[in-house]
């Protein structure tokens, strides 16, 4: 019979679990020897750790102590670039990724790389357009289920972030952020101390000229996950990720319409109050968009700053650049569902679905005819101009012989 001698430090072993004494056992290591049937039992005896906390048993001692870490409540893998602390080292691991750099998950269709493999299979979701997770309320599908769980405080009206200077509360962390900006000494004051070196254009917070620096410097680092699309600061990306989540969380108390921004709901609000609070300072037309004010502005200057890289022929507005280039390309994005006409602007194709729809929203001032479009009631008016004309004519005197 084949025999063994196993060798244990006892002292060592029980040190390691927590909750053991001391066991005094100077320098004495205990040597025995046993038959085979004694050291298999001996062999499964010690391959069973037992959590003295649940009495949850682990064949292997390592994992016993990560097991032990639910309940300490212990972080002991720390991070030696900032001192952030983690219950397990593959944790560590992947969060040293954040200072190396190294990004070892890359995407086969288009080879961007990422950190940890999940956000790599969530960023493949924007290839195969995969969206697993819906809304029970409303059928709306979603890549990552923190933008459903985003999208679901809509229905549930929850608000679980709230501002400790003002008591305010808002549906999403970055919402709250935003808003704490206002309680920042120096915003209330309307002081901006930092200036751009580019264009000298003045911000109240360091962080507003550094997202400012990088529209010259030309830096896009954050990704949508959803499409790919990318931007220059964050803030922008969390706008842009509404449009994916379906989310407008600003809305007009007059009407109820509902924005993405909070920005859209103010130039909206202007439709009600009938604020235009920019002038043109060579006819003293106002607006209510500073956007329409300069692109007025190019009228009186004569500058059309977008060129059509096909024949040459230049616009006031990028819009009006694209639009433009679709008659080179042949492009004609929106189509009519009822018949499936085509066209290439979008005004026009609203104009088109009315003749469907039966909608005449514009309406004659003086006989309260109504047509489906502005020309329509314009040509329309000249029959009333015209017979104000005719009756304003003297009349023809006839001298009788």
């Amino acid at each position: 019979m084949s025999r063994c001698v196993q060798t244990f430090d006892w002292y060592c072993i029980l040190r390691q679990l927590p909750g053991s004494s001391d066991v005094h056992t100077g320098d004495h290591v205990e040597t025995f020897s046993t038959s085979r049937e004694q050291q298999q039992e001996d062999h499964r005896a010690k391959r069973s750790h037992h959590c003295p906390h649940c009495e949850e048993i682990f064949p292997i001692l390592s994992t016993l102590k990560i097991h032990l870490q639910m309940h300490t409540g212990e972080n002991l893998y720390f991070c030696t670039d900032c001192g952030k602390r983690f219950k397990t080292s593959s944790e560590l691991k992947v969060h040293q990724r954040t200072h190396t750099g190294e990004k070892p998950y890359s995407c086969s269709d288009c080879g961007k790389c990422f950190i940890t493999s999940s956000k790599l299979k969530v960023h493949q979701r924007t290839h195969t357009g995969e969206k697993p997770y819906f809304c029970s309320d409303c059928g709306r599908r979603f890549s990552q289920p923190s933008h459903l769980k985003q999208h679901e405080r809509i229905h549930t009206g929850e608000k679980p972030y709230s501002c400790s200077d003002c008591g305010a509360n808002f549906s999403q962390l970055v919402h709250l952020k935003s808003h704490q900006g206002i309680h920042k000494e120096g915003i209330h004051k309307g002081d901006k101390p930092y200036s751009c070196s580019d264009c000298r254009k003045s911000f109240s917070q360091l962080g507003h000229l550094k997202r400012h620096q990088g529209i010259h410097k030309g830096d896009k680092p954050y990704s949508c996950s959803d499409c790919g699309k990318s931007f220059s600061h964050s803030s922008y990306l969390k706008q842009h990720e509404r449009i994916h989540r379906g989310e407008k969380p600003y809305s007009c108390s007059d009407c109820g319409k509902c924005f993405m921004t909070s920005s859209e709901l103010k130039v909206h609000q202007r439709t009600h109050t009938g604020e235009r609070p920019y002038f043109c300072s060579d006819c003293r037309a106002s607006f209510s968009q500073s956007s329409h004010l300069k692109r007025h502005e190019r009228i009186h200057t004569g500058e059309k700053p977008y060129t059509c890289s096909d024949c040459g022929k230049c616009f006031i507005t990028s819009y009006e650049l694209k639009v433009h280039q679709r008659t080179h390309t042949g492009e004609k994005p929106y189509s009519c569902s009822d018949c499936g006409r085509s066209f290439s602007r979008l005004s026009n194709f609203k104009k088109h679905e009315r003749i469907h729809e039966g909608e005449k929203p514009y309406s004659c001032s003086d006989c309260r005819v109504s047509f489906s479009q502005m020309g329509q009631l314009k040509r329309h008016q000249g029959v009333h101009n015209s017979s104000l004309i005719s009756s304003l004519r003297p009349a023809k005197i006839s001298h009788s012989t």
